[in-house]
């Protein structure tokens, strides 16, 4: 019967609000930054809708750890990937404005893609090391107006619960770009929807927020001590985000 009373509300309530506000949110950011606006619009519109997508889902959120960022410093935010919900945490909750890196084939979205593209957000184009080299000079055009990155070095949803195996990119910006970076671990939101499903499952989710790490002073052009370096920050920020996961996804 809770099922069946999920699925009405999901599919007469939830579902026609939720493509509401995302099509609202993204005009609104859209003809925002248009207008001049892209500091205020590329962020303020997106956690606003970010919040009520989580209400209206009837997903409580605890936030830990906010106290350890400075508003003035940029960052580049690493994070678990447990489900679809986990871009409305950390988008919603975290209080820092974000430039998302994401994949090119988002671009393509109706609507979001667009409002991605005129608020600043990152896509990703590694099909050679010059488009590699242009995403990393794009993003510190983007960080010129105190904005942070936030990637999901998994690269992809989680099929378990359980965190995968970390990419080395997001690491190699933060080194390239000389920002801290900050991990965070990402809990509840493979209940509310995990990658097999589209059915909404209200649950409480939390986001929990560690100590940045410095990525300190290193010399790039020395390609094993960059290796070396990466691989460090890799270990050290996956163990950090681990540690904060609940029991049923270590």
């Amino acid at each position: 019967m809770k099922r069946f009373i999920l699925l009405i509300y999901q599919f007469c309530i939830w579902l026609p609000l939720a493509l509401f506000l995302t099509i609202v949110t993204a005009l609104t950011v859209t003809v925002g930054c248009l207008c001049g606006g892209e500091r205020f619009f590329s962020y303020y519109p997106g956690v606003c809708w970010s919040k009520l997508i989580c209400i209206i889902t009837l997903c409580p959120v605890k936030v830990a750890g906010k106290e350890k960022l400075d508003k003035k410093q940029s960052y580049v935010f690493v994070s678990n990937h447990q489900g679809a919900y986990d871009i409305f945490l950390i988008y919603g909750y975290i209080g820092q404005p974000i430039k998302w890196v994401m994949k090119q084939s988002l671009r393509k979205l109706p609507f979001v893609g667009k409002a991605c593209e005129e608020a600043g957000f990152i896509f990703v184009d590694s099909s050679s090391p010059k488009a590699a080299a242009k995403t990393i000079k794009d993003a510190e055009e983007k960080l010129k107006n105190g904005a942070s990155i936030a990637i999901f070095p998994e690269g992809s949803r989680t099929k378990t619960g359980k965190m995968g195996k970390f990419k080395k990119g997001a690491y190699q910006m933060a080194l390239d770009l000389k920002l801290p970076i900050v991990p965070i671990t990402i809990n509840g939101s493979y209940e509310v929807m995990p990658i097999s499903t589209y059915f909404i499952n209200p649950h409480k989710m939390e986001l929990l927020i560690h100590d940045p790490i410095p990525t300190g002073q290193i010399d790039l052009d020395n390609i094993r001590e960059a290796a070396i370096k990466i691989r460090e920050l890799v270990d050290g920020s996956g163990e950090k985000i681990e540690s904060g996961l609940w029991e049923q996804y270590k």
